[in-house]
């Protein structure tokens, strides 16, 4: 599945969608967090490895806070740091804006709900839009990226920030055994670039059946670390090229 990226802000907004799956990429300005450092710039850590920085674009404006449903608002005043918030914000309010672009729709008043979880059957699974077939997904991560996928079937995609050794010890017990032991046999200097592929693969894998990483599908599904995905039986798994120092990966059902 070849699957081209197009970045919010510098390409036209869609006019209608194909069979998909359809990607953007978002850039979000790091903000200073008043908490000593500036949010998702090269200073920080994770798991203590350096944090990259993506280059900046425009900080959403107050027209942009006023698409934002009154949850979205909440979950955005309960963030603590400056740049977690602009991030939010930023990434939501392209989700919306891209498909109010789509659906030829106002982007405020766009409801979405979420679906049965496939695992439990609890209102957790895929978000979704009230009264259109529409798929997307959405991800964000600290150092100011954020990746929006669109199809007309389920879809998922995940993007993450290079981690740390720390990170990447504790977050490989969720992962299928087998690649547990793919990691473990690699030289230390090769565990963070297959690690990510992994999980960002997984990830937009279980975000696209919309049991998430909370199920048993983490230790069950086998995407692999190699330089390709393994194939999952009914989906298209692919990485997606974003900026050095993050990973990225789209999961669309097969038609």
């Amino acid at each position: 599945m070849g699957v081209a990226v197009r970045e919010f802000g510098k390409y036209p907004l869609p006019e209608g969608l194909s069979s998909g799956p359809e990607l953007w990429l978002m850039r979000v300005p790091p903000a200073t967090d008043g908490l000593g450092a500036p949010g998702g710039t090269g200073s920080g850590t994770r798991g203590g490895g350096t944090l990259p920085t993506a280059a900046p674009t425009a900080a959403p404006t107050a027209a942009d806070l006023e698409i934002l449903d009154a949850e979205e608002r909440r979950r955005t005043a309960a963030l603590r740091r400056d740049s977690d918030r602009n991030l939010y914000v930023a990434a939501h309010v392209a989700l919306r804006r891209l498909l109010g672009a789509y659906l030829n729709e106002d982007p405020a008043a766009l409801v979405f709900i979420r679906e049965p979880c496939p695992g439990c059957g609890g209102p957790h699974g895929r978000p979704a839009l009230t009264g259109h077939p529409l798929h997307f997904s959405l991800s964000h991560t600290r150092g100011g990226l954020a990746l929006l996928g669109f199809a007309d079937r389920p879809v998922g995609v995940d993007i993450e920030a290079r981690p740390g050794r720390e990170a990447i010890e504790d977050a490989s017990l969720a992962l299928h055994e087998a690649e547990q032991a793919d990691l473990a046999a690699l030289p230390p200097d090769a565990k963070a670039a297959a690690f990510s592929r992994c999980w960002t693969r997984k990830e937009a894998y279980l975000k696209g059946t919309g049991e998430g990483l909370a199920g048993k599908g983490g230790l069950q599904t086998l995407v692999g670390t190699g330089p390709e995905p393994l194939p999952v039986p009914g989906w298209e798994l692919t990485d997606v090229p974003v900026p050095e120092g993050f990973t990225a990966a789209c999961a669309v059902r097969e038609a």
